[in-house]
């Protein structure tokens, strides 16, 4: 996972603007390269709130990667924005980082001049493919991304690590298309060894995320309670 072999391209250059920004309508609304950005009424009122990136997994699509938390995005207070892949798959599972971090990089310039993200809650999240590129450019990114949701990934890519995101990882204990035991049992063991915070939840089930995990993930992002901390 993280080894010899570092990938600069998985670098993201765009950054918050320091004094906050203004502009976004209360809704979802798609940009360009096709990601879906949903904006909680908070943040169309001016109010910061947290960014959470939303990848889909393999052979889906940004609606499904914004479906994974939108029910209580409003709620919770949280800017969403779902990418959608160039390809099948994230480019870093089709031989290395490069058009999909460059599309997620313009995206995320759009969004961070447009509305109004805490600097200090900047997640990445995603589901099975989604989750093992979120874990991926979460360690590759951490002087920017405070936080990782990994629901049954399969795998980091190589990266160079940079300040250390808290993590969270669930996996279905009978999941057969990323099966448990070699993925998130491996997978978390060695992100603790490296120094990570990283909660992980089994649960008995397949290769999905339930309603209750979900719930679950929310309550760690947001601080216990599902609603965005003061």
């Amino acid at each position: 996972m993280i080894g010899p072999m570092r990938d600069e391209r998985g670098r993201l250059l765009a950054r918050p603007q320091p004094a906050g920004a203004a502009g976004a309508s209360a809704g979802t609304t798609t940009l360009r390269g096709d990601a879906l950005l949903h904006v909680p009424p908070l943040a169309a009122a001016g109010e910061p709130c947290p960014l959470v990136v939303l990848f889909h997994g393999a052979g889906s699509t940004a609606r499904a990667g914004s479906a994974l938390l939108e029910a209580t995005a409003d709620q919770a207070g949280l800017v969403l924005l779902a990418p959608q892949s160039l390809s099948s798959s994230w480019d870093v599972i089709h031989g290395g980082f490069g058009p999909d971090v460059e599309r997620l990089d313009d995206a995320l310039a759009t969004v961070f001049a447009t509305c109004p993200v805490e600097p200090g809650r900047i997640a990445l999240g995603g589901f099975s493919d989604g989750a093992s590129y979120a874990l991926s450019l979460g360690v590759a990114n951490g002087d920017m991304v405070t936080h990782v949701l990994a629901f049954s990934p399969g795998f980091i890519a190589p990266a160079a690590p940079r300040a250390r995101p808290r993590i969270f990882i669930s996996h279905g204990t009978r999941d057969a298309v990323l099966p448990i035991d070699r993925c998130s049992r491996r997978l978390v063991p060695q992100l603790r060894r490296a120094g990570y915070d990283v909660t992980y939840e089994e649960f008995d089930g397949g290769h999905v995320l339930t309603p209750e995990v979900a719930g679950r993930a929310m309550d760690w992002l947001t601080g216990g309670d599902g609603v965005r901390p003061a």
